[in-house]
């Protein structure tokens, strides 16, 4: 029988063959969460601010802050899939991975949550600033407050990478 070495073994346990498919599956969440948010985010405002160019056409572009700030979203989920890339290898620590996954998923779910936020609060924000334009500002900060949900996601995503190669295993 023969014997193997610890070190070898408890290599083999903390760098198993799947676990780059964690980390590419967090890479995965995050684009593609955080850009179902962006789309819902977009269509869902796209609605109220060409209905109501009908009745207002200079407010057209004005309106339009909300579909911008939905398209943020989907540049949170680049950024960190981005980030990820980088540290996706064949051989890989479980914890690494496991982080990976984490933060692709804060990040995504964060922010198709905010993509869902800026949604509703567009649609309604744009009807309503067309019919009385006073409550144009307010609708700018309540879109801010649904921005910053992603922007949570993305600091959390961060750190969990941040800490994901930190006294790790080194995988051979």
């Amino acid at each position: 029988m023969i014997s193997m070495d610890a070190a070898l073994y408890a290599n083999l346990e903390r760098c198993p063959t799947y676990a780059s498919f964690f980390g590419a599956m967090g890479c995965a969440c995050a684009i593609t969460l955080t850009t179902l948010g962006a789309a819902y985010g977009t269509a869902k405002s796209s609605g109220a601010i060409f209905s109501s160019g009908i009745l207002r056409p200079d407010r057209l572009m004005q309106n339009t802050i909300c579909a911008i700030m939905a398209q943020i979203l989907s540049i949170y989920g680049l950024v960190i899939s981005v980030i990820m890339t980088g540290s996706i290898k064949e051989k890989m620590t479980v914890y690494t991975a496991f982080m990976q996954l984490g933060a692709g998923i804060s990040v995504g779910l964060c922010g198709m949550a905010a993509g869902f936020a800026i949604g509703i609060v567009g649609d309604a924000g744009v009807r309503a600033s067309t019919q009385q334009p006073r409550l144009y500002v307010g609708m700018v900060l309540i879109l801010i407050f649904s921005e910053v949900l992603g922007l949570y996601g993305v600091i959390v995503s961060i750190l969990m990478l941040t800490r994901s190669n930190l006294d790790v295993t080194e995988c051979v």
